[in-house]
């Protein structure tokens, strides 16, 4: 017989209580892997010399199509703005090569194949930023697809090496947690971070007239030993230049 609570629904059943040694397990590898995180930003904050750029991209063209894309298809098919912004990014990075590749022994090494960094919170703690590889080629739908099992991927430890060691560019989004925007640490030896916060309704004013758009505050993290602050600034401005056309992303 299943308990009922007051109002007559089934009462849940208890929550499987972990055992002391697996709780501590799991303690050990979070704290494992913050002290990895920490030891890895501490060295690109030492290592690389960061300069940082932003600017406010209007996104009422993109969520617009996105809306009108999503129509009619089930929750599980549709698009986020997330992924629009993660498009836009890898395109943009085909026009200023100097974001996309490494330092090693002190020399830029360009890399040809765009693989987008996505950084994933896990569920214990701790944070990864595996790669979609080739993520500049793949249509939005495929792109939406390959992030969905990436994150699920990531969260049940069931990322490949390749995935976890070929990043060449990241970008991290806290827009779902109401961050405006993200001022983040580049992973070395990656030599730039894209970051973008919460796409909301901001005054807006074109053409003389003021009213509200929908927008989102992209950031660049870059390595000054690889780019300037003109071409950051001409990564940021081709980002917004594709979110004006979403239809050809």
């Amino acid at each position: 017989m299943v308990e009922k609570d007051l109002v007559g629904a089934p009462a849940p059943a208890p929550a499987p209580v972990p055992s002391p040694t697996a709780a501590t397990s799991t303690a050990k590898r979070t704290a494992g892997l913050r002290r990895a995180i920490g030891a890895l930003m501490a060295r690109s904050k030492k290592t690389i010399p960061h300069y940082y750029l932003s600017t406010t991209i209007d996104l009422r063209a993109a969520m617009a199509w996105m809306t009108d894309a999503n129509a009619g298809r089930p929750a599980s098919a549709r698009l986020v703005p997330a992924i629009l912004l993660m498009k836009a990014t890898a395109l943009a990075v085909r026009d200023v090569p100097e974001m996309n590749g490494y330092v090693v022994d002190g020399e830029f090494q360009p890399s040809t194949p765009i693989h987008l960094g996505v950084v994933v919170a896990l569920r214990g703690g701790g944070v990864v930023a595996p790669a979609i590889l080739a993520a500049d080629t793949l249509a939005l739908d495929d792109l939406m697809a390959r992030l969905r099992d990436l994150v699920a991927r990531a969260r049940a430890g069931r990322l490949q090496r390749a995935e976890m060691t070929e990043a060449t560019i990241t970008v991290t989004n806290l827009g779902d947690l109401g961050v405006d925007s993200v001022f983040g640490v580049i992973y070395p030896p990656q030599v730039a971070l894209v970051g973008f916060g919460r796409v909301a309704e901001q005054p807006w004013a074109h053409d003389g007239m003021v009213g509200a758009r929908p927008a989102v505050v992209a950031t660049l993290s870059a390595d000054h030993r690889v780019s300037d602050g003109m071409r950051g600034a001409r990564f940021l401005s081709r980002i917004d230049e594709l979110l004006q056309r979403p239809e050809e992303l």
